[in-house]
């Protein structure tokens, strides 16, 4: 389950936890240039093993440069005058929050790393406490997060193993009714790759006409060969299968935080608060 919250001393302030290795781009830019790739541009330094003339347009679609990566991270960093806060949770629309800032939702099978890797895009706010559970399924609710005055990212129950009975009902209302959604989050483990679960969320966001993305999770999990396998696959569905679909699949790695520099950076861009991107 994931749970945010402003977690603060018994006289008010900051609980002080700092943020994790590698959580912000300054000590990123200090590693060497192999591992930084690696860690910026993951799916970029996954094409270098492409087969010779593979095509490799799906690879670079979304490649901003430094600026626009640091831009990006500045919303991610809470400070005096942008928090980042735990709005509420709900289980039928007519109970979620109203609000006109720009919407993003996170959705995936139980124990495909949903809640780890927004603690790990959340990881720039140290005055806010991320917890995750070790058992699947425990998210129930639909639980919204503001960004400051920028969007809202919205953590939904996992389906699957353990999901509420009401799982579809709920996201077939949030999805049909959420106005201001701008970019649906489908996160697929990178190890296992696509599942008959996966099929019936694509086909869901498929029919109502919703943009998404697919982020490959847990890839730090997966060999190279594997890795680059079930990307390619995945790619191949995407292209043959698919319509709303982002051509570019984003991998992450919530343990070593390889993509969510990017991901950031993207999240940013769809919702209106990085409207020009350079390229890398």
């Amino acid at each position: 389950m994931l749970l945010l919250r402003a977690a603060r001393s018994r006289t008010g302030g900051p609980c002080g936890r700092s943020p994790l290795p590698l959580a912000a781009l300054s000590q990123v830019l200090k590693l060497e240039r192999s591992r930084r790739d690696g860690v910026m541009f993951p799916l970029q330094r996954l094409a270098r093993n492409l087969a010779p003339g593979a095509e490799e347009a799906a690879f670079n679609l979304f490649q901003p440069g430094l600026p626009a990566l640091q831009r990006a991270e500045v919303l991610f960093t809470s400070g005096r005058g942008h928090a980042i806060d735990y709005v509420s949770s709900a289980v039928r629309m007519e109970h979620a929050p109203t609000s006109a800032l720009p919407e993003v939702c996170f959705i995936g099978r139980s124990n495909v790393g949903k809640s780890s890797l927004i603690r790990a895009l959340f990881s720039l706010a140290p005055e806010v406490e991320v917890r995750v559970s070790k058992t699947p399924g425990h998210t129930k609710k639909m639980n919204f997060f503001n960004v400051g005055k920028y969007f809202t990212l919205v953590d939904m129950p996992g389906y699957g193993y353990r999901a509420p009975k009401d799982f579809v009902d709920m996201v077939e209302a949030y999805l049909q009714e959420r106005h201001n959604l701008k970019r649906t989050f489908l996160l697929v483990d990178a190890v296992v790759g696509i599942q008959s679960t996966d099929l019936i969320a694509v086909e869901m966001l498929e029919e109502f006409g919703i943009p998404y993305v697919m982020v490959l999770t847990k890839i730090d999990r997966a060999s190279k060969g594997l890795l680059l396998k079930n990307v390619l696959g995945i790619q191949k569905f995407v292209k043959e299968k698919t319509q709303g679909c982002f051509p570019q699949l984003f991998l992450v790695s919530s343990v070593e935080f390889s993509g969510v520099h990017l991901l950031r950076c993207f999240v940013a861009h769809v919702t209106g608060n990085l409207p020009t991107v350079e390229a890398s």
